[in-house]
């Protein structure tokens, strides 16, 4: 069975801004996503996943290298000084390549 190499982007980030992170995240050319509820802590102190105002979300994506550097490189420029958020991209192996 022969895989095919895509990016698997990874973003873990605030609740709040799930609507605007996806329709950015559609408009860099992504063709689908899944997101999860997401808990923990970090720099930014202990987050958790059942209550609105602290509420995290967990968004992948599985795509191409042009699209998951797109992608970074809103995110970053959007985001990172004002939002808690965390984004990280490792290589994967897909089937249906066509379809990420």
């Amino acid at each position: 069975m022969e895989m095919t190499a895509r990016k698997l982007l990874t973003i873990v980030t605030e609740a709040a801004l799930e609507d605007t992170l996806v329709r950015d995240i559609e408009a860099l050319g992504a063709h689908g996503y899944t997101i999860t509820d997401a808990r923990g802590k970090g720099g930014r102190g202990k987050r958790d996943a059942s209550w609105g105002p602290h509420a995290n979300i967990r968004i992948e994506v599985l795509c191409d290298a042009k699209t998951a550097d797109a992608i970074c490189t809103a995110m970053h420029t959007r985001y990172y000084d004002d939002y808690s958020m965390v984004l990280y991209v490792v290589q994967v192996g897909v089937l249906r390549p066509e379809k990420f």
